[in-house]
């Protein structure tokens, strides 16, 4: 998805990347290998912001086990991973276990060596279906910075893991087969022989066994990468998209008889004009990918009240999943006029091709809508979805919101507040919700025995402090 990349002195969106990279490669001779110039000094999210630079380490409390929630009945009330400043966090369920897994990105707190950067991606894990949570550890301690955790969990029990360390290498790959105590050596991209020299914003999606792994992630252009032996090799990544716009992934999935799906919002480079939502399909192991576009989108709305926040954080997002059927269903956020506050929706296809008219999602009381996750239950027609909004004219009062359907995404339950922010204290909570979304993605997992797991991040603004908050229920 469109990430807005924060760190502890600046904050870069892609375009920024894209540019200072442009510059290097200039110098170097090897602009060639980037499809376009870089965008002008002028473009919107260029501008370099500081974080924070302070964890709430001390100010709030960490819950020991799970308690009901005051909210949303059959879940558990929701609760902080830890008191440093984390944001942008993913989680997964073992199908065949009682282990769920979670990541972060956290920005405070001890470096994994005396010369790793900060913000690390950070990995916990629970024997017990969240009930308790083992000591935190570093994936892979580095000098550069990492950001956007994907994680996924085959019936096997073995892991897969994507993140983005800087934009070069970019995007990284491993595998744990025993819970996470060792990853394999990490695989990149960026030096495969037709590629360009930067990427970002990983998504990762596996077959059931974990036998065939995607990895979608873009360079302005949108590129898949495939694997057919458990992510030991990669097929040279595939571009899908040939026109001079800005791709991001943000879900992926792949169905019983192997057809592998990508959702994917695309902007202009300025976020100017429309944006484009739509679904990649292939159904010969990411040799070749079909584009259906689903919707359009009118102009984002600003985000000025959150300090930090630029235009385009707000921008389209897309969730995806497919069930045991091979049936589809997606949620994403689209508005209908320029700047206008954007609606959560839904849609379903059969077979990805054809698609059934959207179905409202968020409630009228519900303003601006964001960051969605889709996840399929046990069986056929069992789609559960959470998503981030604000209350109406309360820009400092977001929750973050549960619906499933148990018929193929022709109806929904009613909405669930899984941020029961009323019992759970931390600076940036009031009754009404919490300030702001902190990272532009949330994650949601089911395991085998159809218990829901969703994890998100809050914070006192795009800026932060803030941190990565849990639930679990059904």
């Amino acid at each position: 998805m469109h990430s807005w990349r924060k760190t502890m002195i600046t904050t870069a969106r892609p375009f920024l990347g894209r540019a200072l990279l442009a510059l290097v490669w200039l110098a170097a001779g090897a602009a060639l290998l980037f499809s376009r110039a870089a965008p002008a000094a002028s473009s919107v999210g260029e501008a370099e912001k500081e974080g924070s630079g302070r964890s709430l380490a001390g100010q709030v409390a960490i819950a020991a086990a799970p308690a009901p929630s005051a909210s949303a009945a059959g879940f558990a009330a929701a609760r902080l991973w830890s008191g440093e400043d984390d944001w942008e966090p993913a989680t997964a369920a073992d199908p065949s276990s009682a282990y769920v897994y979670q990541l972060t990105t956290r920005y405070t707190g001890p470096a994994a060596c005396a010369r790793c950067a900060q913000p690390a991606i950070i990995f916990r894990r629970s024997a017990d279906g969240g009930a308790t949570w083992e000591p935190d550890r570093f994936i892979k301690p580095s000098r550069r910075t990492q950001n956007d955790p994907m994680i996924e969990v085959a019936t096997d029990g073995a892991i897969y893991v994507a993140w983005l360390e800087a934009y070069r290498p970019g995007v990284m790959f491993s595998k744990s087969t025993d819970h996470g105590d060792t990853w394999s050596e990490p695989v990149t991209f960026t030096h495969r022989t037709r590629m360009p020299r930067w990427n970002d914003r990983p998504v990762l999606a596996i077959s059931d066994d974990g036998r065939h792994v995607y990895l979608a992630f873009n360079a302005s252009h949108s590129y898949v990468a495939a694997s057919h032996d458990y992510g030991a090799t990669w097929a040279e990544a595939v571009k899908t998209s040939h026109d001079r716009r800005y791709w991001f992934h943000s879900a992926g999935a792949v169905a019983p008889d192997g057809t592998a799906y990508f959702a994917t919002v695309d902007f202009s480079q300025s976020y100017a004009g429309p944006a484009h939502v739509g679904v990649l399909r292939s159904t010969d192991g990411g040799l070749t990918w079909q584009y259906t576009r689903l919707d359009k989108s009118a102009v984002m709305a600003d985000c000025g009240w959150a300090a930090g926040c630029t235009h385009g954080f707000l921008g389209g997002s897309i969730g995806l999943a497919v069930d045991d059927a091979g049936a589809v269903v997606v949620a994403y956020h689209t508005n209908d006029a320029p700047r206008d506050p954007q609606r959560m929706v839904s849609r379903r296809s059969a077979d990805g091709l054809a698609w059934e008219p959207r179905q409202p999602l968020s409630a009228e009381a519900l303003e601006h809508n964001a960051f969605p996750a889709v996840a399929a239950g046990p069986g056929v027609d069992d789609f559960r979805v959470v998503w981030q909004a604000n209350n109406d004219g309360q820009t400092d009062a977001w929750n973050t919101w549960y619906r499933r359907t148990t018929d193929g995404g022709r109806t929904w339950s009613e909405p669930l507040r899984l941020s029961d922010t009323a019992t759970t204290p931390a600076p940036y909570h009031s009754a009404d919700g919490y300030r702001f979304p902190y990272g532009d993605y949330l994650e949601l997992a089911v395991d085998g025995d159809g218990v829901n797991h969703v994890i998100w991040g809050e914070g006192l603004s795009y800026i932060g402090p803030g941190g990565s908050w849990s639930t679990s229920g059904r």
